[in-house]
């Protein structure tokens, strides 16, 4: 059985901690180097639900995309959620270790899987890595669909094989437009609006759209020189869930080709902070608002 040092050096090689931007909080945040690990959980969330799951997996270490202490902290008192956390995971003997923009950029990264949830054929990443001489590593990815589809129906294939939330899918440009490429970004991507321009791409599909710049973005494809181009604005959660199924599978590929026999899970909890939905009455909607 493997110490976590071990693990955790493993894991380093996929997602070096030296790759995250100088802003991000990536690594351990909770362990003991010379721990046995025997399960490990992979989710998004570092939150007390799937801390919780882990306790009753009997996992030895949870790996999660979204940091714990982002902005650093003074305290870790149980009185305040993240506290919890900690003590729930100190008291059951469960290591935590965060990759975040470090698996965004990663080859295979975030966007791969998240290409490879929408059946996407991958050609290059949407902002390169200078640092990758390959070109392979960087943030989000350009792709081409397998046969061309309007956005209506690119739409509902994001909506029926992203994990279900109560947001679903917002579409913003012609829901007839055909697609025949993607740029996709797993989490927040309207800071990649210029990089999406200049990929030439029928589509882009990210999450946490803003109104602004959805709007400006939207204005300026419709009125400028350049061909119109679609939006597609999933939940963040749901655009970083398939990383966790990527990561487990890399995980088990190590450990089979070490010999270590580990247990790698996916938890299923959807961690999604939206919990419903209420749509528009279209009719109320196309004829203003009631008085």
């Amino acid at each position: 059985m493997p110490r976590l040092s071990e693990v955790i050096a493993a894991l380093e090689t996929l997602w070096p901690a030296e790759r995250a931007e100088s802003w991000d909080a990536v690594g351990t945040v909770v362990g003991d180097p010379g721990q046995e690990v025997s399960r490990v959980l992979f989710a998004v969330d570092p939150v007390q639900e799937i801390v919780e799951e882990a306790v009753r997996l009997g996992a030895d270490l949870l790996v999660t995309h979204h940091p714990l202490y982002l902005r650093g902290t003074t305290t870790v008192a149980a009185s305040t959620f993240k506290g919890r956390v900690v003590h729930t995971l100190i008291k059951n003997d469960i290591a935590l270790h965060v990759a975040h923009t470090n698996a965004d950029t990663a080859d295979p990264g975030v966007s791969d899987a998240l290409a490879g949830a929408l059946d996407l054929r991958v050609l290059r990443p949407l902002v390169p890595d200078p640092g990758d001489p390959e070109g392979r590593r960087g943030l989000g990815r350009v792709c081409e669909l397998d046969h061309p589809l309007t956005v209506r129906e690119f739409a509902a294939r994001a909506a029926e094989r992203l994990p279900a939330t109560a947001q679903g899918i917002r579409v913003a440009g012609d829901p007839e437009a055909l697609v025949r490429t993607v740029a996709v970004s797993g989490g927040s991507g309207d800071s990649l609006f210029d990089h999406v321009r200049a990929a030439g791409v029928d589509a882009f599909l990210t999450a946490d759209l803003r109104h602004h710049p959805a709007s400006e973005f939207i204005a300026d494809r419709a009125h400028g020189a350049h061909p119109p181009l679609a939006l597609l604005d999933a939940a963040h959660w749901a655009t970083e869930w398939p990383w966790c199924e990527l990561a487990a599978a890399q995980l088990d590929e190590i450990s089979d080709r070490r010999g270590w026999g580990l247990r790698v899970h996916v938890s299923a909890a959807v961690t999604d902070p939206w919990t419903a939905h209420a749509a528009s009455n279209t009719t109320s909607s196309s004829m203003g608002a009631p008085n």
